[in-house]
């Protein structure tokens, strides 16, 4: 599961954008040179860093309304309104996880002109679905943005604390269900197997259900037929706003502050864990063209309109491009696979 949600400057709510065909989008970059930087962006240079984006295709590797989809349309929305880009086209191509539309892109390789939405889901789904393209064969473009997990309960559950579900958990893995919206492989999977993990329990011993998606977890989660949920915490907001969903820990590095709950780091547990999402471009393009895509993102995240967008989106901001973003994907496919192969999924 991916899913997207909207946080209003006065209250968080649910929103999924609709999947309309999208135009749009980003700016424009440097026919030569880019160096890729943490957090800054390539640096771009030349006449060309004025002129708008186009021609691009944007594949979104699942179905409409899903995180993906909306983290790309809005940011094609954004550039668009930036005046980056022009005649950009946003195309959904779902199937297994993600890997169906991995397999396309490594199979446009030198195509300029084309780059993909993905994320941690895609990651675990190259595994799970045996998939014989991975992100190694790809170009690293830019990871956008995270999301924190929590790890949550209902208001009638008798686990107050974090402390009080570990010690339950470590006592009878077996009987202690975790309900997740995502298949084996999925963000919401790969939560409560690393938080195993973190506290000492083997994953195989996980009892985890899967859900499709939101939808299907909240009602096991509030009719108490999990004992507890792991997913992204604004699947949960408009319960935990209404006190009918308690939350025990937030999963990312900080605090959420939508929400008042400790990290797991406050509470001695040694995970930070987040969904993130970004692009990648097909393997082997040019340099020219791997700094026209650079520069251009790097002038939607600089924008006021992204930083609206972040804000009404309620996500953080993880922007992180070119090189550093291809040694944090390794990172996340080491970690992953470490998880998987665990588990005897990969």
């Amino acid at each position: 599961m991916d899913r997207a949600r909207t946080l209003s400057p006065h209250r968080t709510r649910r929103q999924v954008l609709t999947a309309a065909t999208a135009a749009v989008a980003a700016l424009a970059l440097a026919a030569c040179g880019a160096t890729a930087t943490s957090g800054g962006g390539a640096q771009a240079s030349g006449s060309a860093a004025d002129a708008k984006l186009t021609g691009v295709r944007v594949m979104v590797p699942n179905t409409a309304g899903g995180g993906y989809d909306t983290t790309a349309r809005t940011a094609v929305k954004v550039m668009e309104e930036a005046g980056v880009a022009d005649g950009l086209e946003v195309f959904n191509l779902p199937g297994a996880g993600g890997t169906v539309g991995l397999a396309r892109l490594v199979n446009e390789k030198g195509n300029g002109d084309l780059a993909m939405m993905m994320g941690l889901g895609v990651v675990g789904a190259a595994y799970t679905n045996k998939s014989t393209s991975t992100l190694a064969d790809t170009t690293p473009l830019a990871r956008l943005i995270e999301e924190s997990g929590a790890i949550v309960v209902s208001k009638d559950s008798p686990y107050k604390t974090i402390d009080d579900l570990v010690t339950a958990w470590k006592a009878d893995p077996g009987k202690v269900t975790v309900g997740g919206g995502s298949s084996a492989g999925g963000p919401d999977h790969l939560l409560p197997m690393q938080l195993a993990e973190a506290v000492g329990i083997d994953p195989k011993q996980v009892n985890y259900i899967s859900s499709d998606g939101g939808g299907e977890l909240l009602p096991a989660l509030l009719g108490n037929k999990v004992a507890f949920g792991a997913s992204g915490y604004t699947e949960f907001i408009d319960q935990i706003e209404a006190g009918q969903v308690r939350v025990l820990a937030v999963t990312g590095a900080q605090r959420v502050p939508a929400i008042d709950a400790p990290t797991l780091k406050e509470q001695g547990i040694d995970l930070e864990f987040t969904n993130w999402r970004g692009f990648v471009a097909p393997p082997g393009i040019d340099a020219a063209a791997k700094a026209r895509l650079l520069g251009a993102l790097d002038r939607m995240h600089a924008s006021a309109q992204w930083k609206a967008a972040i804000e009404k989106n309620g996500w953080t901001d993880a922007y992180l491009t070119g090189d550093d973003f291809g040694a944090f994907l390794t990172e996340q496919n080491t970690r992953v696979s470490s998880t998987l192969t665990t588990l005897g999924l990969a």
